[in-house]
């Protein structure tokens, strides 16, 4: 792809738009890259937990706003920016859990979030604040390798 290519959209912040959200990950992936299938998979879940997390954000702030999703494409990455403007957090702040495969971290039904963006994308970037949060979530193309 010679020249990035942006797209920028907005959803409400429900989650029977998550499903809109994922096939915009695979539309994207499929635009003009060599992305395995498991690739684009994995990279479907990541931005999905990431809009989750926007739109639960606003409902923790009774926000009615949309949640902005841009995905961003050039010759070597593909990138999903989703911005909520719920109260932000604080990654200092959140509760460290035991690791997926310990047994005891069955006790515990969320958390797994921010864990599975950062094993499923290349990068991983979180900006927070009061007035909300961008995460940034990219993975490596390659002409080369359909794995990257």
């Amino acid at each position: 792809m010679s020249d990035p290519a942006s797209m920028d959209f907005e959803i409400p912040a429900r989650p029977e738009y998550l499903s809109l959200v994922r096939s915009l990950v695979v539309e994207a992936a499929e635009m003009d890259t060599n992305l395995s299938q498991e690739r684009v998979e994995d990279f479907k879940v990541a931005v999905s937990e990431a809009t989750t997390n926007a739109i639960e954000a606003h409902a923790r702030a009774c926000r009615d706003e949309s949640i902005r999703i841009r995905c961003k494409i050039t010759e070597d990455r593909l990138e999903f920016h989703i911005t909520d403007q719920g109260f932000g957090f604080y990654p200092d702040q959140i509760q460290v859990l035991p690791e997926p495969d310990d047994p005891s971290r069955l006790n515990f039904e969320r958390g797994l979030g921010i864990y599975l963006m950062r094993v499923l994308s290349d990068d991983v970037e979180i900006q927070s604040g009061p007035d909300g949060t961008q995460v940034c979530l990219a993975i490596h193309l390659s002409t080369n390798n359909s794995d990257s």
